[in-house]
């Protein structure tokens, strides 16, 4: 049976649209890397999805190596989206990393790039994708095969866009070179890794996605947690991804005296603009006309929240952007 949901989800959530093609997305999308089917169970992912969505958020990324064990992040989630409206969303998924032994199970080969969609549809129960990925680029496999495989996935049905995730500005551009020599499905859409503390795609990227007419969703907008309050205080908070999963060691090597005292210096700067500064780092991000979404982690509906309550300030000064600029220099 499906779920009822607010007849006011759309309301107020921005939906941008993906580079030049019909594809709209929500400003924040929610995605399910470590969290549901990892060290979030299933009560707190069907939460955050039925929170995210009657705030409009439609869009769920997922990929066939989420959660532990990999692949389930996909069940998981999957039992979660039959019970909502399917043609209201967009689901995604990736295939590129390292799901089952021997020469076949990664990578981006014709026959792990199918055989991985055909596994990712089974575990969540769709009959198709909205976005398929290339979740990372292959040194060792022509482009023209693994976004032959992608374009192979939209002449079946089993996905309606195709994408690429972490490919570098090059890799990017060959990558259209080669759909538009081969007549292939387009890159639609581009996941790279972007925050205030890794601003690499700004001129490595950007430039090129916009002129190809490619949408842009970048991940880990807030730096794995870093660029949020959790960390600034000095103890490790108990149910943070570093008290769970990654460790003291982990808080230790990324937080740098120097870095944490930037970080403060943004807080305060957060604070002044009435917002936390989770909220201002994805409203940094969205300022970019060039970024279609920013893919949001959650571990419980109050971050969900937090995070879609960042589209209420979106504006920034050019005093504050120097300003973000001498503390997180790209």
């Amino acid at each position: 049976m499906t779920a009822s949901f607010s007849p006011q989800r759309y309301d107020s959530m921005q939906y941008r649209r993906c580079g030049r093609t019909g594809l709209l997305l929500p400003a924040i999308s929610l995605g399910a890397w470590e969290t549901f089917g990892g060290y979030r169970d299933a009560e707190v992912a069907r939460a955050c999805l039925y929170r995210a969505f009657d705030l409009g958020i439609t869009h769920f990324d997922l990929a066939n190596n989420y959660g532990t064990p990999p692949g389930n992040a996909e069940i998981v989630c999957g039992h979660i989206i039959r019970d909502m409206p399917r043609d209201e969303l967009i689901i995604s998924s990736k295939a590129g990393y390292r799901m089952w032994p021997g020469p076949y199970g990664e990578w981006g080969s014709r026959k792990y790039i199918i055989a991985s969609c055909d596994q990712s549809l089974k575990r969540m129960g769709l009959e198709y994708f909205d976005i398929f990925y290339s979740h990372r680029p292959d040194p060792d496999t022509p482009l023209e095969e693994t976004l032959g495989a992608l374009d192979q996935l939209v002449k079946q049905g089993k996905a309606l866009y195709v994408g690429v995730s972490s490919y570098s500005g090059r890799q990017f551009r060959e990558a259209v070179k080669v759909t538009e020599s081969k007549n292939l499905a387009p890159v639609t859409i581009h996941q790279p890794y972007y925050n205030m503390l890794g601003r690499g795609i700004e001129q490595d990227l950007l430039p090129f996605t916009e002129a190809a007419g490619t949408g842009v969703i970048p991940f880990c907008p807030l730096a794995s947690g870093l660029l949020t309050s959790k960390y600034l205080g000095g103890d490790i908070p108990a149910e943070s991804r570093a008290a769970e999963k990654w460790g003291k060691e982990w808080v230790a090597n990324n937080l740098t005296p120097k870095k944490k005292e930037a970080l403060l210096q943004l807080n305060r700067m957060a604070e002044q603009r009435g917002q936390t500064l989770a909220q201002m780092a994805l409203a940094w991000i969205l300022r970019l006309p060039a970024v279609t979404s920013a893919l949001i982690g959650a571990s419980s509906v109050r971050q969900v929240e937090e995070n879609v309550a960042a589209l209420q300030n979106l504006e920034f000064g050019r005093e504050e952007l120097q300003q973000i600029d001498s503390l997180a220099p790209a």
